[in-house]
């Protein structure tokens, strides 16, 4: 948490200097070009070429500060990416608790790519919204008493992934390989219809209900 915090500081550090080469660059293209042009020109002359060496001390002053600042955004990138270093388990019982916890990681993370064929948003594919376990499966919460769960098995050409709606009652298991049916199944739930497979018939009926209620 404490690592977090002082990334989203650095972060809004970095922004807030970046605006401000901006500004200080606008500002002072303005006090040169308004102070350096002869007095025989007129004052549209005067006020249109300080904003316009404004402009350009601004973008001036900003580039060059981006020398600096892109290697230091590119440091923060790369820090909000990297994974929290593991000391080395002092025992045995350390080390099996390390093994789990990685374990558990890596269900969460291969659900989270494996996500991206049944749903093409981002919602399916944030790691952190998983919950992995150490038999290599994973859950993902989608509502009181409904989760999404992911495992694999052994095909020919590789490993298959599948993904089951699994609720909290006695409803049979549902296969799930797109994001309307789980959509189908929150809204006929939430309509208090029976969640079986969509068909067209179940869509109408839902729809209508919805409506009523709203």
């Amino acid at each position: 948490m404490k690592r977090n915090v002082l990334l989203t500081v650095a972060d809004a550090a970095t922004e807030a200097v970046d605006m401000a080469t901006m500004l200080i660059g606008g500002a002072l293209g303005a006090w040169v070009g308004y102070t350096c042009y002869p007095d025989t020109w007129s004052g549209d002359w005067r006020l249109a070429a300080t904003g316009a060496i404004a402009v350009i001390a601004a973008v001036a002053i900003n580039d060059a500060a981006d020398l600096i600042l892109t290697p230091v955004r590119r440091l923060l990138a790369q820090a909000r990416g990297a994974q929290p270093l593991v000391q080395a388990a002092n025992t045995l019982d350390e080390g099996l608790a390390q093994v789990v916890d990685a374990t558990e990681d890596d269900a969460a993370r291969r659900a989270a790519n494996a996500a991206w064929d049944i749903g093409k948003g981002a919602f399916l594919q944030d790691a952190a919204r998983w919950r992995g376990y150490e038999d290599g499966t994973a859950s993902f919460h989608l509502a009181p008493g409904v989760a999404l769960y992911h495992h694999t098995t052994q095909g020919t050409y590789g490993t298959d992934h599948h993904f089951t709606l699994l609720t909290g009652d006695s409803e049979a298991p549902v296969t799930i390989t797109g994001m309307e049916q789980i959509r189908h199944h929150l809204a006929a739930r939430a309509a208090g219809l029976p969640a079986a497979p969509a068909t067209t018939d179940d869509r109408d009926e839902e729809a209508s209900l919805l409506a009523l209620d709203a």
